[in-house]
């Protein structure tokens, strides 16, 4: 039997009579939605203490330390929305709002320079740069990346596409601007940093496969990664994220460029 009570209140909100000992914590979730359809299994949080941990949905109830009637404590996680939805929204915002500036839509830059087109080559390089980058974030999050949590507070959403937006947006304005001038050593300053660009993006793209094989499909498994036979994993020997090195990597050597 479980018995759960409001974290915040401790007002009683479900008494379960019929559930086996051998129950998973997903499996109490599931039966407590059907008494409150408000809360949904991604929305809840369950801990044995009102201000402990939330149980992992894949805990067993006989293995906690509970008695004959188990007291578990529900909080509330706010609307929630999918990993997958979040990073699309993230990713999709930035490559659409560069091309606005690329293009020059109306209103920008002022009429006489609507639609035009930037006389500098490296303008055009960085918008190739800038696009490939989020058209290889939405693919990764296609077919690569595996999540071990399904869900996120629906209120992320707004704070991380308030910085991917905004940040795709204050570049491209600098750098699609009619005023802007050329890297002060030129074609060779471009195409050292577009080799910093490629070389950094290579290696995020190997560091995130990596990590994938490290999950199987549908699993929240969680391993150590360590380098392979692929010498852009070699940096796992240097530091415990690599695939953020590179990110930096990448972002240092387009702002070079």
């Amino acid at each position: 039997m479980v018995e759960i009570l409001d974290a915040k209140t401790r007002e009683k909100l479900c008494f379960l009579d019929k559930v086996e000992p051998q129950a998973t914590i997903a499996e109490i979730k599931n039966l407590f939605t059907k008494t409150h359809p408000q809360w949904y299994p991604a929305r809840q949080s369950l801990r044995l203490d009102p201000k402990g941990k939330s149980l992992k949905d894949e805990d067993v109830l006989q293995k906690l330390p509970v008695g004959t009637t188990a007291t578990l404590y529900f909080r509330d996680l706010g609307a929630q929305i999918s990993w997958v939805t979040v990073f699309l929204t993230e990713y999709a915002g930035p490559l659409f709002i560069y091309l606005l500036f690329y293009f020059r839509v109306p209103f920008i830059y002022g009429h006489k320079y609507d639609f035009t087109s930037s006389r500098h080559s490296v303008v055009h390089l960085a918008c190739i740069c800038h696009s490939f980058h989020y058209v290889k974030r939405l693919l990764e999050t296609l077919f690569v990346h595996r999540f071990s949590h399904g869900t996120m507070p629906l209120r992320n959403i707004f704070k991380n596409c308030t910085y991917y937006w905004g940040f795709a947006a204050w570049m491209a304005y600098y750098i699609n601007h009619p005023l802007y001038t050329p890297p002060t050593y030129g074609a060779q300053q471009v195409k050292l940093a577009l080799a910093i660009f490629v070389i950094c993006q290579l290696g995020n793209f190997s560091i995130h496969m990596a990590l994938r094989d490290l999950r199987p499909a549908g699993s929240k498994t969680r391993k150590i990664p360590y380098p392979t036979k692929n010498p852009f994993t070699w940096l796992f020997l240097l530091v415990s994220c690599p695939n953020y090195t590179y990110e930096v990597g990448s972002w240092i050597g387009f702002a070079i460029m």
